[in-house]
C-alpha cells in the first residue's frame, strides 16, 4: 500500500493517501483502491474511529466518485497526534458534569499538520451545529477542499469551536455516539453534486430537495404488477405531457408532505396555477 511520508506529520512520520488510515491502522484497502491525487474535491476527515468509514466509503456513487478522480478522501485518526504516550484525547471536564470531553490539543495538532495554513471550511460535526441541507451541501460542493471533525464522548472542548472550527453542522435533532454517521451523510450529500460524480448530468439536480422541493411518484418495468398499473401518460411517449405531469405531482406530493418548501421554491406562473389546482383537489371531502 501507498504511503507518503512527511516530517512534520505527529504519527511517525507517515501521512495518509486516498482512502488510508493514518499511522497504519489494520483495516487498509488494497492498491487497487487508491486514486490518482488530482481530483475535483478533497475531503479530511479527522476521526477516533477511522475503521467506521471504510465500508460506506467503499461502495456505490463514493467508490465511483474516487474511481473517476472527483474525489479524494482521507481518513486522520486524531489519536496519533495526541502529546503523550498513552495518546491520551479526550479528560474530565471543569467544573463536573457527565462524561468526558475531547482535549483541544491533539485535534489542533491535526488540523495544523495536515491542513496547515491553507485557508478551508473547518466543519465540526456537532448537535449544536446549523442543520445540514440540500443548500449547505451544495455551498460545501463548491469547494475544493474541506475539513471535517468528528466529535465524540460529551463533544469537545470550546476552545476548538471558538478558535478552530469555521462552522459546526448538525444533521439533525437526536442524539449519535459521535460525528462518524453524520460526517457519513455530509460526505455522501456532497459527493452526488461534484461534476462527473453521477451518470446522469442532471441527476443531483432532479433529486428530492435539490429543486426546493420534493420528487414525484416514480415507475419502472413492469407496466403492471399485482393489478396495479403504471400512469398511462407516463408510457404515452408524450415527453411534454409527461413533463407537466412529473411537476404536477412533484408540487401535490410537496404540498401533501412538506408544504413550508413551497413557500422558499422556484415557482413558475404555470406552476402557480397547478398549485391552485391542487390546493382545490385537496381541499375537497373523498368520496366514501
Amino acid at each position: 500500500m501507498r504511503t507518503e511520508y512527511c516530517d512534520t506529520c505527529g504519527n511517525g512520520g507517515q501521512r495518509s493517501t486516498p482512502f488510508e488510515i493514518s499511522a497504519g491502522e489494520e483495516h487498509q484497502l488494497n492498491d487497487s483502491q487508491l486514486y490518482a491525487r488530482i481530483n475535483e474535491m478533497r475531503i479530511d476527515v479527522f476521526t477516533l474511529f477511522p475503521t467506521m468509514f471504510l465500508g460506506p466509503l467503499q461502495e456505490s456513487i463514493l467508490k465511483r466518485a474516487q474511481e473517476r478522480g472527483a474525489l479524494t478522501l482521507l481518513l486522520h485518526q486524531i489519536r496519533d497526534y495526541a502529546f503523550d504516550r498513552h495518546q491520551m484525547t479526550d479528560d474530565v471536564p471543569y467544573g463536573g458534569g457527565h462524561g468526558m470531553l475531547m482535549k483541544p490539543e491533539p485535534i489542533f495538532r491535526a488540523i495544523r499538520t495536515i491542513v496547515g495554513p491553507e485557508q478551508i471550511p473547518i466543519v465540526l460535526l456537532s448537535p449544536q451545529g446549523r442543520t445540514f441541507n440540500q443548500e449547505i451541501a451544495q455551498e460545501l460542493a463548491s469547494e475544493p477542499r474541506l475539513a471535517l471533525i468528528c466529535g465524540h464522548y460529551e463533544g469537545v472542548d470550546e476552545r476548538v469551536r471558538r478558535h478552530l472550527v469555521t462552522q459546526e453542522l448538525s444533521i439533525g435533532d437526536y442524539v449519535l455516539t459521535g460525528g462518524e454517521l453524520a460526517a457519513m451523510v455530509v460526505i455522501d450529500a456532497i459527493a452526488r453534486l461534484i461534476p462527473g460524480v453521477l451518470g446522469a448530468s442532471d441527476g443531483a439536480q432532479a433529486d428530492s430537495h435539490a429543486l426546493g422541493m420534493l420528487e414525484g411518484p416514480q415507475y419502472t418495468r413492469p407496466a403492471t404488477y399485482a393489478g396495479w398499473d403504471v400512469p398511462g401518460v407516463l408510457r404515452s411517449g408524450n415527453h411534454a405531457a409527461v413533463a407537466r405531469w412529473q411537476r404536477r405531482m412533484a408540487l401535490r406530493r410537496t404540498l401533501e408532505r412538506r408544504p413550508e418548501l413551497i413557500e422558499d421554491a422556484d415557482l413558475s406562473p404555470e406552476d402557480l396555477a397547478l398549485i391552485a389546482e391542487l390546493e382545490q383537489e385537496l381541499s375537497e371531502p373523498d368520496e366514501a
